[in-house]
């Protein structure tokens, strides 16, 4: 089984900036304990002119371990009492997240 990547692209409003990287890190502390877990990059654009300026790079050992970090991540937000979708609504932050494969195509 490939080893899977999740990366999320967020344009975020330089007025939540700090606050958004906050909810980040505090998901990703918890993903770093889960099974199957690889490692992480938590990125901020430097130069360029994409629309997106906060990246997140998960990097799991196979699809398999999708499902429990997923339920984990969910039960820290509850416990945070922290709502991604309300936050991302409030603040207009944009999101495009999706789970990749290295492809084996030349």
């Amino acid at each position: 089984m490939p080893v899977v990547y999740r990366v999320d692209k967020f344009q975020v409003p330089e007025a939540v900036r700090d606050e958004f990287w906050g909810h980040v890190r505090r998901t990703h502390e918890i993903l770093r304990h889960q099974h199957g877990f690889l490692d992480d990059a938590l990125l901020e654009q430097h130069s360029g002119p994409g629309r997106f300026n906060a990246v997140t790079i998960v990097r799991w050992s196979s699809e398999d371990d999708l499902p429990a970090a997923r339920a984990a991540a969910e039960a820290g937000h509850r416990k945070a009492g922290f709502t991604p979708a309300a936050f991302f609504a409030r603040t207009g932050i944009e999101a495009d997240v999706a789970n990749y494969v290295e492809t084996t195509s030349g």
